[in-house]
């Protein structure tokens, strides 16, 4: 099958695996602000959600497509590395601004992955597979404006999820518009205009993680309230 014996067909699983991610990544960050204008309704999507059959089969979904782009991240590098050394995509004409970023996806992608680790055991865990097992009896799996209280007000964790922000956000401004590349568009005009949207994208994803982070920090971290 060409996806998985071409070098193309990879990259175009890795691209839509990344871009289905990148969908999630956005609807996360924004149900993650509804918990800044209010913590009620923030449970209340929480609740809607929930251990309930749409949300587990989105669940599954996520899971498949993290687990496809992390194995196809790695057999890329592989590929790429025996083939050209360092060199992680084969893009040839590749901005400066984003050189970092596209020579170190590997390592970005392996942080953001020990950080989702982090943040499933924190999250996840007591909030949906809480509600199905019943593991912890002692916490309310609809409850999850506690548990960002309890998290992010503990200046390790704010800091540590900052960290994480960052390394999502570099990993996303070469990510996305090598994907629109390796999807078809890749003309001189479209490739910058999509690199400049990565770079817009990235940072409004970034912005709207942190402002969470930052905001129970300071209410309930700093003021203690």
């Amino acid at each position: 099958m060409w996806l998985s014996n071409s070098s193309i067909g990879r990259k175009v699983v890795m691209s839509i695996s990344g871009l289905f991610l990148i969908l999630f990544l956005t609807f996360h960050m924004s149900m993650n602000l509804v918990a800044v204008i209010s913590e009620d309704a923030y449970n209340a999507v929480c609740k809607f959600l929930g251990a309930n059959w749409y949300a587990l089969v989105g669940t599954l979904v996520l899971a498949a497509g993290f687990v496809v782009h992390i194995i196809y991240a790695f057999w890329l590098t592989l590929q790429n590395r025996k083939a050209r050394g360092n060199d992680r995509y084969a893009v040839n004409a590749r901005p400066k601004n984003v050189e970092w970023a596209s020579q170190n996806m590997l390592v970005l992608g392996i942080i953001v992955l020990l950080f989702f680790v982090l943040h499933l055991a924190q999250f996840w865990f007591k909030m949906q597979f809480n509600e199905i097992t019943g593991i912890l009896p002692d916490v309310n799996p609809h409850d999850g404006a506690a548990l960002i209280r309890e998290t992010f007000s503990n200046p390790l964790f704010a800091v540590l999820y900052l960290v994480w922000f960052i390394a999502i956000w570099f990993h996303l401004t070469h990510g996305f518009w090598s994907a629109m590349q390796t999807i078809g568009i890749n003309n001189k005009v479209w490739f910058e205009r999509w690199k400049t949207i990565s770079n817009i994208f990235a940072t409004l994803i970034f912005i709207g993680f942190a402002v969470v982070v930052i905001y129970f920090y300071v209410r309930y971290g700093l003021m203690g309230c």
